[in-house]
């Protein structure tokens, strides 16, 4: 299955790596896309569990499904995830 989930937090680069790494290390994601425009995030998964562990790891590197709780600590999760993602580039 395809899904593209619109996330927040989503500046530049350095956080498209780091998405892009970090999906691609769960077991059954593939094809991992990200458009900045859009602000989302494609992939392709195996199942509902694997939907659910993308979103959760999501949410825990700084950049939670558009509707979820966007608190101060995730958008300073996100500007780490986002330096990490610009020095490993």
């Amino acid at each position: 299955m395809k899904i593209a989930l619109e996330i927040q937090n989503l500046k530049c680069g350095g956080c498209a790596h780091t998405i892009t790494n970090k999906l691609s290390d769960i077991e059954n994601i593939r094809d991992v896309t990200i458009n900045h425009e859009a602000y989302t995030v494609s992939f392709s998964y195996k199942n509902d569990k694997t939907l659910f562990e993308a979103k959760e790891l999501l949410h825990k590197i700084g950049y939670p499904i558009v509707g979820e709780k966007n608190a101060l600590t995730t958008k300073a999760k996100s500007f780490v995830s986002c330096a990490i993602g610009r020095l490993s580039s």
